[in-house]
């Protein structure tokens, strides 16, 4: 009867993981709270994932990571090595792709490939480049680099605890390393050569803020019925009548459409995204070319009103505006902001549709407001601007110290002188101390969701063992491989890590699947240990798809993405790194 019940729980995690039917921290009390109801779990062994030193030490990470970004020591350095490109394409792109797996080997990757896009956006407006060309390779770098050390991705930490905990010792810092770097290094090898020819060349909507002698402006326009723009390539009509204007989307429906890749006719009630002169902007409007679909509040377009502007701005992992209507919530009211237009992974949500839209991670708002109320935006920590660089306020004196804590506490936890739990909570410590990070900034870093996760699936994990669920599990996967050798056997498990991690989140695959690695290794009568490394390198490789990791999703919006873009790099990438996993692993951990 326990084996049904666990089995049902299983099956229903999986399902709210993959669809977010509910918001994935609800999903992970929902786990805590049906394991202690259906008595399969004590509530001292539910809630044991509470006091997991792997959940404290990922949430000193989040910390640390928050300290290193807020003293400017990382976007130092990454802007630096942006700027060495001097606008060559082929620079940037590796410049970009090193600067990001870089810090990524060692800190939590979101806040950088944040720092990134920012950076990208910046560059690109500044050299007239795609940032389409660039953020995907990004997102990809920092996934690979997180593969190369112990505390590169939370998912290494959580494991190595686990494997702690079923009696199979630690992860070392730099034990992933012998087959993380080669890996990174093929990975990052294969991006510089395909990327510029397997990514889109859409241009973001960015350097409407540059202060030019004539400022050009984002705007949203919707096709009247008498329009002559029907029935007509609307990229070509703005080439050959308006040069000023630059058309980014054509929106019909619910779906955003990219002109410059995509050759369509217009219709009536399609929305236009565009950039262009106030005069040519006021001229579409006045010759009813266009008009404006938001009348809420008059977006002036007067050559000489500075005060009036159109912003994208995007909402990042930490905020706390995700899972708010924005029409419905006091957050215009808040900001002193008027939402146009909500873009979600392709989908455009207009202001009609926005009312019972709850708002999530890698949404692009666009919106209107002053040049007073962009300033205050900027040191907002819950949204950030697109075409911006970082203008938060930093602490640049504290960096030296923030990078030799977060140095020594690698240099302490590689040599064994402390555990990392240790090491990662003193550096926290002694940051807050120094003054490198305020301690609300620092409760404000934490990602309560992710935790939540961990916690969540940990006592799943313990119910899975305690039931015998995982060995039942194992039996069925191995029924077709009777009799076939341990290197097949954990080439075929490093293919279902890697599949299932594209549809959930790699600490859920992680947690779920390493007690099925290890009995499996162990029904086969040999080491655990090659198996428990394959899920850590299985279960972060998710290149494939924009859901199954964090800084896909970031980057999805601004880049200006279909589905199958990711599907264009990932496939090959998930097969190249399944491939090395199969052959290095058993050299490099024996069976």
């Amino acid at each position: 009867m326990e084996l049904w019940i666990v089995s049902t729980i299983l099956v229903v995690t999986i399902f709210l993981l993959v669809t977010e039917k509910i918001p994935i921290d609800l999903t992970a009390i929902g786990v805590l709270v049906a394991l202690m109801v259906t008595g399969i779990l004590e509530p001292k062994e539910a809630l044991g994932g509470f006091a997991n030193p792997a959940v404290i030490t990922v949430a000193s990470m989040f910390i640390l990571t928050r300290g290193l970004n807020r003293t400017g020591a990382l976007a130092y350095v990454s802007e630096k090595m942006i700027e060495y490109s001097r606008g060559n394409d082929r620079r940037i792109l590796i410049m970009a792709m090193l600067g990001t797996a870089i810090p990524s080997a060692f800190l939590n990757n979101t806040p950088v490939v944040i720092l990134f896009i920012s950076i990208i956006m910046s560059v690109c407006c500044e050299y007239g480049l795609s940032p389409s060309k660039y953020l995907i390779p990004v997102s990809y770098s920092s996934i690979v680099a997180g593969t190369c050390t112990l505390i590169g991705t939370s998912t290494n930490i959580l494991i190595s605890d686990l494997s702690v905990k079923y009696g199979y010792g630690a992860i070392a810092m730099f034990e992933l390393s012998s087959l993380g770097i080669p890996m990174a290094i093929i990975v990052i090898t294969f991006l510089y050569f395909a990327a510029s020819h397997s990514m889109p060349q859409h241009k973001a909507p960015v350097c409407e803020l540059s202060g030019e002698a004539a400022p050009r402006y984002l705007a949203e326009f919707s096709v009247p019925a008498q329009s002559k723009l029907i029935h007509l390539d609307p990229y070509e009509f703005f080439n050959e009548n308006y040069p000023s204007i630059e058309l980014f989307e054509l929106i019909r429906g619910p779906f955003i459409y990219y002109p410059e890749r995509e050759k369509l006719k217009t219709s009536e009630k399609d929305l236009l995204f565009v950039k262009g002169s106030a005069s040519d902007l006021v001229a579409i409007l006045h010759e009813s070319i266009v008009e404006l679909p938001h009348k809420v509040k008059e977006l002036n377009f007067s050559a000489s009103d500075e005060d009036s502007i159109i912003v994208e701005l995007i909402i990042p992992p930490e905020s706390k505006f995700i899972g708010e209507q924005p029409i419905q919530s006091n957050m215009q009211g808040e900001l002193g902001i008027q939402i146009i237009a909500v873009k979600r992974k392709g989908i455009h949500y207009s202001r009609q549709k926005l009312r019972n839209l709850n708002l999530s991670i890698g949404d692009i708002l666009l919106i209107h407001c002053t040049r007073e109320k962009l300033e205050e935006l900027r040191n907002n920590s819950d949204l950030i601007i697109l075409e911006d660089v970082h203008h938060r306020i930093i602490n640049k004196k504290k960096a030296p110290v923030a990078l030799l804590i977060f140095i020594g506490m690698i240099f302490a936890a590689t040599m064994g002188v402390v555990d990392i739990v240790v090491g990662a909570a003193t550096a926290v410590f002694l940051m807050i101390l120094t003054g490198c990070i305020q301690a609300r900034d620092a409760y404000r870093s934490l990602d309560v969701k992710i935790l939540l996760l961990i916690i969540g699936t940990i006592a799943l994990g313990t119910a899975m063992e305690k039931t015998g669920a995982a060995k039942v599990y194992t039996e069925e996967f191995l029924t077709p491989f009777r009799g076939q050798s341990p290197i097949l056997i954990l080439s075929v498990f490093l293919l279902l890590t890697s599949t299932l991690t594209q549809f959930m989140s790699n600490n859920a695959t992680a947690v779920l699947l390493l007690p099925i690695a290890i009995s499996t290794a162990l029904s086969i009568g040999v080491d655990p240990r090659p198996f428990i490394i394959g899920v850590c390198f299985g279960a972060s490789c998710s290149y494939a798809s924009p859901l199954g990791y964090q800084t896909n999703l970031l980057i999805y919006g601004p880049g200006g993405y279909r589905f199958k873009d990711f599907l264009k790099l990932g496939i090959p990438l998930n097969l190249l790194t399944w491939l090395l996993s199969s052959l290095l692993i058993p050299v490099i951990w024996p069976f």
